[in-house]
């Protein structure tokens, strides 16, 4: 069974937080809030944690195009191609942010990523992903949470959100309601950025 975590975003209890990263560091999948909707996580290194992040979505692991979810932009070079100036210099003025950046991949990504072309950045404007990621040390894997209703397409109650994974994941870090409007993705790998998806991000 899952277990509730209530951190509150204003002042997080470190206590809670020490035993997110405990989870991830050990296989765990995690639920945790955004600045848009809620997410599925786990630790990019782990390969059968992002094996069962997979299951969940219903898809092959090597099919899978699953974010990563950073801090800041210090681990763009682990991930990701050089990038030149004036990229860097947009990524920069909207991050942290409701965006997913698509980048171009470099050969040093985590065996999950391998053969992958592109990879999606996040660095979203939220705390609790933030110190998470910090306390781990390096980036979380991450996908949204889809709702089956066909007209609220996001989950936004964290209640109804454990009681639908309960059994699928390790811990759901409730922070109150959540958005119901994903990421904006924008390609940036042919140096023009191009909207591939119009999400909570405005540019």
């Amino acid at each position: 069974m899952a277990k509730i975590l209530k951190i509150y975003p204003d002042n997080p209890q470190e206590n809670l937080l020490d035993e997110v990263v405990r989870t991830l560091k050990n296989g765990g999948l995690i639920i945790y809030p955004s600045d848009t909707v809620y997410a599925l996580g786990c630790n990019i290194f782990d390969i059968r944690a992002m094996e069962k992040l997979a299951q969940i979505k219903k898809i092959k692991l090597e099919k899978a195009h699953f974010s990563i979810i950073c801090n800041d932009l210090s681990h763009l070079s682990e991930f990701s191609r050089p990038i030149d100036t004036s990229t860097f210099r947009y990524l920069k003025n909207n991050v942290p942010g409701p965006f997913t950046f698509i980048l171009e991949a470099n050969k040093n990504l985590p065996l999950a990523y391998k053969g992958k072309k592109t990879v999606g950045i996040r660095v979203p404007d939220h705390i609790i992903p933030q110190l998470i990621v910090q306390k781990l040390g390096h980036p979380i894997a991450s996908t949204s949470i889809k709702d089956d209703d066909e007209v609220i397409e996001y989950s936004t109650d964290p209640e109804l959100i454990a009681e639908k994974y309960d059994h699928l994941v390790d811990i759901v870090i409730d922070c109150g309601y959540g958005d119901n409007v994903a990421s904006t993705i924008v390609d940036l790998t042919s140096g023009e950025p191009e909207i591939l998806r119009q999400g909570k991000g405005i540019l």
